[in-house]
């Protein structure tokens, strides 16, 4: 509490009689400091092959950082999941900006991405280890900067987000700052870009993706041009490298058979609005994000023994993080056997219900045919009936006629045999 009011004392003093120690210059004397050793910024741009990330950084920075002499790494590389970094030094105005331009080509574009984001991740931690080395050294000199602080992810041109973009950004927002922006946006209608811009948001509120959120400005006059440009994201862009005369002016335009479209035109585009908040309003930001957030979490998970690094000994963890992790890989292990378990019950109470089923409809089948063969069994019975009754019928008839038949060859029998005999007696009388 006395140092406090010391501190009031001297400051009272100095202001009492009006003298200068000198500290009020200290802004100046920073400024002078930075133009002369430069700042350095590192931009991650990922997205496929043939999206536009060369041509939009090219048209970010006024400048052609990949020409035909020197083409993108997306038209050098394999199609397989790489990192590829490009330094150059940029000056405007006497100030010097180290760039890097960190591009991933191969992305998204064989027929199985999954874990494609895995060689993007490890580039990061990469990075972070690297400045974490540096910065634990005994005997450390100027610290080159070479974290990621920026990542560009390119979205292509479509209704909303695809399962391959919600899960590389789940992967990369704990680790970088994330910019979702929408490639060629030149291919959609304005009511498009608009519908689309509203499923993305809507998209990465539904998942909670946690993309950089662009703070406000301290600066009156700026308040409503950077509130105007944050309403944009994510900003729909478009970059060309074909610089035309229009009006007197030199400026970059794509050109169609219907027209041309300016890329630094808001009416046309979002670009003017992605670099202004990208380099000339937030860069300092984005470097100080990456440093107080994204860093520093790695860091304590680093020290705290639960990075993901395969390097780190066991011993040199610390024993309550050793337990845990334990206590978590156990909890994960017997919520997998859950899991598996579950999993065995649900398949075979659906086989023994397929089986029940099967048993069932096999059952009325053979029911089915049962009773067609009892129906047929029953309508031969009944012709068969029907036929015996009609022989029947007829071997009556035939036995009656014989009946009558043979009674009376009896009968005529009898009578031939009575008519001899009276013809017998009739002889003997007469002799």
């Amino acid at each position: 509490m006395a140092q406090i009011q010391v501190t009031r004392e001297k400051s009272s003093l100095a202001r009492d009689f009006n003298v200068n120690v000198g500290f009020s210059d200290l802004p100046n004397r920073i400024h002078r400091k930075t133009i002369k050793k430069g700042s350095e910024f590192t931009l991650m741009v990922v997205g496929e092959s043939e999206i536009g990330k060369s041509t939009l950084i090219n048209s970010m920075f006024l400048t052609d950082i990949y020409s035909d002499e020197y083409p993108g790494p997306s038209k050098r590389a394999t199609k397989t999941v790489d990192v590829h970094s490009t330094k150059v030094t940029l000056k405007e105005k006497n100030v010097n900006l180290s760039l890097t331009i960190v591009d991933t080509p191969g992305f998204g574009d064989s027929l199985d991405n999954s874990n494609c984001w895995q060689k993007i991740n490890e580039y990061i931690e990469s990075r972070y280890e690297e400045y974490m080395n540096a910065e634990t050294k005994l005997h450390r000199t100027q610290l080159q900067d070479n974290r990621v602080h920026c990542c560009l992810y390119f979205l292509l041109p479509r209704v909303t987000l695809r399962e391959i973009d919600i899960e590389v950004m789940k992967n990369l927002q704990d680790k970088v700052n994330i910019i979702p922006i929408i490639a060629k946006a030149d291919t959609l209608t304005p009511e498009e870009c608009q519908k689309m811009k509203k499923n993305i948001m809507n998209e990465i509120h539904k998942h909670q993706i946690r993309i950089y959120e662009f703070p406000d400005c301290d600066e009156e006059d700026d308040v409503k041009l950077l509130k105007n440009l944050k309403s944009r994201i994510p900003f729909a862009v478009c970059g060309s490298n074909y610089v035309a005369d229009i009006n007197g002016e030199r400026k970059r335009v794509r050109k169609f058979p219907w027209g041309s479209v300016e890329i630094e035109n808001l009416e046309h585009c979002d670009f003017i609005a992605l670099r202004l908040m990208l380099i000339k309003y937030f860069m300092l930001d984005l470097v100080d994000t990456t440093k107080n957030v994204h860093y520093e979490n790695y860091r304590c998970r680093k020290l705290a023994g639960i990075g993901t690094e395969k390097t780190i000994k066991e011993s040199d963890l610390n024993p309550l993080a050793i337990m845990e992790e334990e206590r978590k890989e156990s909890e994960k292990s017997l919520q997998k056997l859950e899991q598996d378990l579950e999993q065995v019950f649900e398949n075979k109470a659906k086989v023994l219900e397929e089986r029940i089923k099967e048993n069932e409809n096999q059952y009325l089948k053979d029911c089915e045919l049962s009773k067609k063969e009892i129906e047929k069994g029953k309508r031969e019975i009944m012709d068969k009936r029907q036929v015996f009754e009609k022989e029947r019928d007829a071997f009556n008839v035939v036995a009656k006629e014989m009946e009558e038949i043979r009674k009376a060859t009896l009968e005529a029998s009898s009578r031939e045999n009575f008519d001899g005999k009276e013809k017998k007696k009739e002889k003997k009388r007469l002799f």
